[in-house]
């Protein structure tokens, strides 16, 4: 009894002292979580994982045969998605340059005159928006050729072609036939005015000129503008209306490099000033036969 009695009295001390020790969570009634007990696996048996097995030795490639994989980048040949950095990065393509308005209205249905690039130099020499005037389209579908081709601004082709068909094809027509072909006598030539060494740059130097000796109707006569054969009222329409259309004619009596052709061109002057230098002969006086021998 008695030492049943000590030992109910030393589990109530024992009680007794642990609630004076107690924690604050155990006043509030929230125990401390418990450490969990732990877990001896030494029954446990441990699972080591072990090498895969060597494999068999692959065959060697034959000799010449690359030592990189098929689709696998060698070191010297970086992948596509990884370009090589001293690779040069590809240049940007030019914007395209977009048609001038003369280039648009200058359809096949007038002309057959494709666009040639810009021409720079040498000096001064050169354009822009330049077209290979290789013929050009009357009316009724015609073609008058323009022999050799003609190297000229847009709007100094444009011009001519207005020029052929508006006021040459009635020309044509009251002699009895049409325009067949356009004897370009020169166009487009880096020099100086009419090729004196030192002289101002020809308009012939910057596309914007042409030289005309003949039209060329389709019955095979041929229109001499400078031919003091020709009836002179067929050369003075030829004058008139080409000095109603370019700013600057020369011709015969103009000087002496204009004896045998026409000169056309459209250069732009101060207050649009024009010249129209362009003598019209009278025709050779007719020979009188020589007089028989008595």
């Amino acid at each position: 009894m008695v030492t049943a009695a000590l030992g109910l009295s030393l589990v109530l001390t024992e009680r007794a002292e642990a609630r004076r020790q107690a924690s604050p969570l155990d006043i509030l009634g929230i125990a401390a979580p418990r450490p969990r007990p732990a877990v001896h696996s030494a029954n446990i048996p441990l699972k080591i994982p072990l090498p895969r097995p060597r494999p068999a030795e692959a065959p060697k490639a034959p000799d010449g045969a690359p030592a990189e994989a098929e689709g696998k980048p060698s070191p010297d040949q970086p992948s596509s998605d990884q370009p090589a950095a001293n690779k040069p990065a590809e240049a940007a393509a030019p914007p395209e340059k977009q048609a001038s308005a003369c280039r648009l209205a200058l359809t096949e249905e007038i002309a057959i005159a494709p666009s040639i690039a810009d021409i720079r130099g040498p000096g001064a020499c050169g354009g822009a928006d330049l077209v290979r005037l290789e013929a050009v389209v009357l009316p009724d579908k015609r073609k008058v050729t323009v022999k050799p081709a003609a190297i000229l601004r847009c709007t100094m082709a444009s011009a001519l072609a207005d020029w052929l068909r508006k006021d040459m094809v009635p020309l044509a027509s009251s002699l009895g036939s049409t325009i067949g072909e356009l004897d370009n006598f020169d166009s487009f030539e880096c020099r100086g005015r009419n090729r004196v060494a030192g002289a101002l740059l020809s308009e012939h130097g910057k596309a914007n000129a042409i030289d005309i000796r003949a039209i060329k109707l389709a019955n095979g006569q041929s229109i001499g503008l400078t031919d003091r054969t020709m009836p002179r009222e067929v050369r003075e329409r030829v004058l008139h209306s080409v000095c109603a259309r370019f700013s600057t004619v020369l011709g015969p009596g103009s000087d002496w490099y204009h004896e045998d052709h026409i000169h056309l061109d459209l250069a732009q002057r101060r207050n649009d000033y024009r010249i129209c230098q362009w003598n019209v002969w009278d025709p050779l006086p007719q020979v009188a036969p020589l007089l028989p021998r008595s």
